[in-house]
């Protein structure tokens, strides 16, 4: 009866809706949903690189261990066993033109493994939420232990030093040196400070915004500058006049300045000042925040001017000098409390 009733109908069997998402198994294909679905949040495209990178260490692992690029055959066992491949067997640097052999030795330091984890963890979490997958089989997977990494900042004598190298008579090293005075002022990252246009610049009021089309976080700020900066900016803009760019840190040749070649001409300054700790452009925001809180500055203050979005950033991200830990010491320890003022030293030779 039911087959009189469709006999010279039309069968559906595709979706009305073109485009309506297909289930896989294929673990690559997996991969490229997460990625476009990070890539629809307007992630920088360093932070998409990492997920890519990642994605493709995954594959590259299931492959030298003959294991299918299918989810169904990815459990806890094979991510665990992954983390281990990253530590034991991964060649550090492997791929980058720039690195001499030498140093491409197995294993990736600690700190290098949790971050490719804690990305592969992220891409299951979204392929869960969008249903593509049951499990994430890297939930269970815990990060590597790693050392603590003391930071040696520089301290306010040798970024003064640092300051001093430049020859401002010369436009290439007066543009740097305003560089690294906006570095220090606004502890901003290199590549924050070196996107600056002319319209990111309110000299007046004494700001400097920071777009969040070059932020990390993707989240603007407004930093505010001192007197001296903003002269200093004043000074550097009549400069670049000539060359009718919206940038204001340019080459000799009118183009803007990249990371990569201030990072060389850092190198240099920091030779010419004689200061023989490592010396890079992300140093000079250490440094500018331990400083800044080492004076007094205010913690969530100081968060709100690095644009982290979480405190706990913050608070890992500055470290107290030893001058300053000991200054700290003296003053509060318990001993102050138990030899109170009676119990002071004699004044006399014994």
């Amino acid at each position: 009866m039911h087959s009189e009733k469709r006999r010279g109908k039309p069968v559906k069997t595709d979706r009305t809706i073109k485009g309506a998402r297909r289930l896989t198994n294929d673990i690559a294909a997996l991969f490229e949903r997460a990625y476009l679905a990070k890539q629809s949040e307007g992630l920088a495209p360093a932070t998409l690189h990492r997920y890519s990178h990642a994605h493709s260490l995954f594959i590259q692992f299931l492959d030298e261990k003959g294991v299918k690029r299918d989810i169904r055959y990815i459990d806890v066992d094979i991510c665990r066993e992954f983390s281990t491949w990253l530590l034991e067997n991964r060649i550090k640097h492997d791929g980058h033109k720039y690195k001499p052999d030498y140093i491409k030795t197995p294993g990736v330091s600690p700190r290098y493994a949790n971050d490719i984890i804690k990305t592969l963890r992220t891409s299951f979490r979204v392929l869960m939420a969008d249903g593509l997958v049951n499990e994430n089989p890297f939930e269970k997977v815990k990060n590597v232990k790693q050392p603590q990494k003391l930071i040696n900042v520089l301290t306010a004598e040798e970024l003064k030093a640092l300051l001093n190298a430049p020859d401002q008579r010369r436009y290439a090293e007066f543009r740097d040196y305003v560089a690294m005075v906006v570095m220090i002022d606004t502890m901003a990252r290199v590549s924050e400070v070196l996107s600056l246009t002319v319209n990111d610049v309110d000299l007046e009021a004494k700001e400097v915004v920071f777009k969040s089309e070059v932020t990390k976080t993707r989240r603007g700020r407004i930093v505010p500058i001192q007197n001296k900066t903003a002269r200093l900016l004043k000074e550097l803009l009549i400069e670049v006049r000539e060359f009718d760019s919206e940038y204001i840190f340019l080459s000799n040749y009118g183009e803007p300045l990249t990371p990569n070649n201030f990072r060389k001409r850092l190198l240099k300054y920091a030779e010419i000042a004689g200061i023989k700790k490592r010396v890079y452009p992300h140093l000079l925001r250490h440094s500018a925040a331990t400083i800044y809180l080492e004076s007094g500055g205010n913690l969530r203050y100081l968060q709100a001017i690095l644009g982290h979005v979480d405190q706990r950033m913050t608070s890992r991200y500055t470290h107290l000098s030893k001058t300053s830990v000991a200054d700290n010491h003296e003053q509060y320890s318990a001993i102050n409390q138990i030899f109170n003022k009676l119990n002071k030293p004699r004044k006399i030779k014994r």
